[in-house]
């Protein structure tokens, strides 16, 4: 009797061991099938020469390399691109710092991972051009003459800079708005405008119609820079699709600095230049890994208080992340 209520024992507990491994097998999917998607990234971007490591990223399957799927939305302007990243229909955005500090001036939206390109000593990304049609060929004659610019801009910011660290002062800087580029190029082929502050590759198509470059930012490179930025809700949400997506930039950057005239093409499939320069315009170098100093985030900051566009400190450490760079 003992062995028949021992063997009745062992074969309960088989069995109960049976029903458990058999429950759990079915509760737990296959692997395959709790595999995440790919998350996707949706990026404003503006036709500037800044995007291009981007498109070469999506021409080289670099993004699906990383593992992260990119969709660009195309906007003509920065207040069309702050209006997708407002209403949450981007993510991601190239900008510059006092674009980051605007959104940050109340709360963090939007954080800086990287720069998307820089000046250099070599290679300019913004320049003061004369007129043809002016007598203004140095530097020293732009004092007291109004240049257009784009207000509360980085153009503002840098037309100040790089007129200051030329010995200007304050009073000696005159400026007049005109936002938009187009109009801006318009009244200095005219001569309606005596100078005006203008981005490349526009700015090399001014030259090319007659106006005379007086000054660039080779002369101050740690001035003048874009970089890339996502609202922190998504960098909340996908930190692994914003780690791929860096690596995936910075592959593309090392294929274009490697042979920048291979791109060459790229720039005018998409519109990145004037078609006058086409096939002539040369690929610049660009950035590698990096995110703008304390240094520069807080000259911006100033700048942008002294000329009442802030009225308060933005914080340098919640809206700089270098944790995503490969």
């Amino acid at each position: 009797m003992h062995k028949k209520f021992i063997t009745r024992s062992l074969l309960a507990a088989i069995l109960l061991f049976s029903l458990v491994s058999s429950a759990c097998s079915q509760a737990a999917p296959p692997a395959a099938e709790t595999s995440p998607e790919p998350a996707t990234l949706k990026i404003a971007v503006l036709p500037i020469l800044d995007t291009l490591p981007m498109y070469v990223a999506q021409q080289e399957g670099l993004f699906a390399k990383h593992g992260v799927q990119v969709t660009f939305i195309p906007v003509g302007s920065a207040a069309e691109r702050d209006q997708v990243i407002n209403a949450g229909q981007a993510d991601g955005m190239i900008n510059e710092i006092i674009s980051t500090q605007f959104y940050n001036r109340d709360k963090i939206q939007v954080q800086i991972v990287r720069f998307a390109q820089t000046a250099t000593s070599n290679s300019a990304m913004f320049r003061i051009l004369a007129s043809g049609k002016s007598d203004i060929s140095i530097v020293d004659q732009l004092k007291g003459e109004p240049i257009g610019i784009s207000q509360g801009t980085v153009i503002e910011y840098l037309t100040d800079r790089l007129l200051k660290a030329q010995g200007f002062s304050k009073e000696e800087i005159q400026t007049i708005a005109v936002p938009k580029i187009s109009d801006r190029m318009a009244l200095l082929g005219s001569g309606e405008l005596k100078a005006a502050m203008l981005p490349e590759p526009l700015s090399s198509l001014a030259e090319q119609q007659g106006a005379r470059v007086i000054l660039d930012d080779t002369s101050k490179p740690e001035y003048s820079y874009s970089t890339i930025a996502f609202r922190k809700a998504v960098i909340d949400q996908h930190p692994e699709a914003i780690r791929a997506f860096l690596a995936a930039i910075e592959d593309a950057t090392n294929l274009i600095n490697q042979d920048p005239a291979k791109f060459s093409n790229l720039l005018s499939e998409q519109n990145l230049v004037p078609a006058p320069l086409s096939g002539s315009f040369p690929v610049p170098k660009f950035a590698t890994a990096g995110i703008p100093t304390q240094a520069q985030w807080d000259d911006v900051l100033e700048w942008a208080k002294e000329n009442g566009l802030l009225s308060k400190d933005v914080s340098y450490q919640d809206s700089v992340t270098a944790s995503f760079l490969p």
